[in-house]
C-alpha cells in the first residue's frame, strides 16, 4: 500500500499529526503554529500520488481519497531543572514521554476545500525518575468535519484536552515542549479543557460574503476557578483583490465563572483582513475593542483592545518564518475577582540543512496584566514571560528522525510567589508509520 508523506519535521522539531486549523483555545499562547511535521497518512486505495520537495508544505494526490489514517510513535527523554516551575521549591527531575498520535480521516483532510471528517487523538504518557508522584497521563483529541452545500460552507471542531503538569497543551498546536506554561497557575495541576466551534460562510456574490461563528470554551479546574465562556460572531467579507479580503463584524458572549466571582458579558468591534501576496506570504489578522461587563455592575465597563496576527513567510524553499501576535482577556484561576489581559508576541524560525536536518528556533514573549473584577480592589499582579526554543532534528530514513532540544522560560512576576526560571535539555525520536 502506497504511504503519503505530508512533511518531514516541523520548526521546533515537535512532530505530530498536522492540525486542520482552527480556533484557538482560550488561555494565552506562547508561540507560533510552526510547520507541520512527519507523518505518513496510509490511503486505504492506491491512487497515483504526486509528491512534492520535502520542504515543510503537505504533499497530496490530485484527488482527496476516501479513506486515511496515519500514526506516529513520539519518544522524548528531559532533563528538568524545574519540573512544579516554582520560585522557593526548585526540583530537577529527568523523565521519559510516551507520545503516539492516531489521525483516521475521510475526504479532504488536507487541502479543506471540500467535504471531509478527521480524528486526531494524542494520549501522552509522563514517567518521572524520581518524582513517581507526578507521572500523568494527559490526552489531546480534536474532531473536525467540513460540508460544502452549494454557497454555503459549515465547519464544526471540537478539541477536548485532557492536562496534568505545568504546561498547557493544545491539539491545533504542535509545540508539546513546554513553551505553553501555565503562567496564571505557575504550578502542577490538573485542568480540562474543551472547545468547541461551528463555523458558517455564505457567498452571497463572487466577492461579498457572509460569516458567522457560534464557540464554546469550558475550563474546568478541579482544584482552581473554572469558567465558560459562550460567543457569537458575524461578518461582512469584501473581495477586494485576489490577494486581499477585508471584513467588518462584531462579536458577543457571555463569561460564566465559579462563584464568589461575578460572571461577564462581552462585546466587541471587530475589523479583519487577510492578505495572500504569493504562495510565500500569507497574513490573516483580526483587531478591534472589547466592552466587557460585570454582574451586578460590581465595577464599570472595562474597555480594551483584542487582536490577532498570524504571518507567515517562506523565502526559499528550505527556509520559513511564522508571527502571532494576539491579545485577549482571560479569567484568572487562582486570584478570587481577578481577570487579566494577555498580549502575546512570538516568532518561529525553520532551516533545512543538507537536505536531512532542519534547524528552528522558537522565540516568544508573553505579558499578562491582571485588573479588579470588583470595586473598591485593585488588582497588583503584572508577569512578563519569555522563552528561547533552538532545536535540531535529522531525518534517518523517510519514516524516522531524531532530534532534540533546549528550552530557557523565565516568568518575572509582581508577585514573586509566581515568578520561575525553567531549563530543559530533551532528546526526542519520531517513527512514521
Amino acid at each position: 500500500m502506497a504511504a503519503l508523506l505530508v512533511c518531514a519535521a516541523s520548526a521546533n522539531g515537535q512532530d505530530v499529526v498536522p492540525p486542520i486549523g482552527g480556533p484557538a483555545a482560550s488561555y494565552p499562547s506562547s508561540a507560533p503554529n510552526p510547520p507541520a511535521p512527519a507523518v505518513e497518512i496510509n490511503p486505504a486505495t492506491e491512487p497515483a500520488v504526486r509528491q512534492v520537495e520535502n520542504t515543510g508544505g503537505e504533499s497530496y494526490a490530485p484527488q482527496p481519497r476516501r479513506f486515511q489514517y496515519g500514526l506516529l510513535f513520539r519518544l522524548r527523554g528531559v532533563y528538568d531543572d524545574n519540573i512544579n516551575i516554582s520560585q522557593s521549591n526548585r526540583v530537577s527531575d529527568f523523565y521519559l514521554v510516551i507520545e503516539p498520535t492516531v489521525t483516521l480521516g475521510l475526504g479532504d483532510i488536507f487541502q479543506t476545500e471540500e467535504n471531509y471528517i478527521r480524528l486526531d487523538y494524542t494520549p501522552s504518557v509522563f514517567l518521572f525518575l524520581d518524582h513517581s508522584e507526578d507521572d500523568a497521563v494527559q490526552h489531546l483529541i480534536r474532531l473536525e468535519g467540513h460540508h460544502r452545500f452549494g454557497r454555503l460552507d459549515l465547519v464544526l471542531a471540537q478539541d477536548i484536552q485532557i492536562l496534568d503538569g505545568a504546561d498547557l497543551a493544545r491539539t491545533t498546536d504542535t509545540t508539546i515542549t513546554g513553551n505553553f506554561a501555565n503562567l496564571d497557575v505557575s504550578t502542577r495541576t490538573r485542568v480540562n479543557i474543551f472547545v468547541t466551534d461551528l463555523k458558517a460562510a455564505y457567498e452571497i456574490t463572487a466577492k461579498t460574503s457572509l460569516s458567522s461563528g457560534i464557540d464554546s470554551t469550558i475550563t474546568d479546574y478541579p482544584d482552581f476557578i473554572s469558567s465558560r465562556v459562550i460567543s457569537g460572531n458575524l461578518f461582512v467579507n469584501y473581495a477586494y483583490s485576489e490577494k486581499i479580503t477585508v471584513g467588518l463584524g462584531g462579536t458577543a458572549g457571555y463569561d460564566f465563572v465559579d462563584e464568589p466571582d461575578p460572571d461577564q458579558t462581552f462585546e466587541q468591534a471587530n475589523l479583519r483582513l487577510s492578505y495572500q501576496a504569493t504562495g510565500k506570504v500569507s497574513f490573516n489578522a483580526t483587531g478591534g475593542v472589547e466592552f466587557r461587563q460585570f454582574e451586578h455592575s460590581s465595577r464599570g465597563t472595562y474597555i480594551s483592545p483584542v487582536f490577532e496576527v498570524d504571518a507567515t513567510y517562506q523565502p526559499f524553499a528550505a527556509t520559513s518564518l511564522s508571527l502571532a501576535i494576539s491579545r485577549r482577556t482571560l479569567n484568572s484561576a487562582v486570584l478570587l475577582d481577578q481577570d487579566f489581559a494577555s498580549t502575546t508576541v512570538s516568532v518561529g524560525v525553520r532551516q533545512r540543512l543538507f537536505q536531512r536536518a532542519y534547524l528552528g528556533l522558537n522565540i516568544g514573549y508573553q505579558n499578562s496584566d491582571y485588573f479588579s473584577t470588583i470595586s473598591g480592589f485593585n488588582a497588583n499582579r503584572n508577569d512578563d514571560y519569555y522563552f528561547v526554543q533552538p532545536s535540531l532534528d535529522v531525518m534517518i530514513t523517510r519514516f524516522w528522525s531524531v532530534g532534540g532540544y533546549y528550552l530557557h522560560r523565565q516568568d518575572d512576576s509582581s508577585v514573586d510567589a509566581f515568578s520561575f526560571e525553567n531549563n530543559q535539555v530533551g532528546f526526542r525520536t519520531v517513527l512514521t508509520f
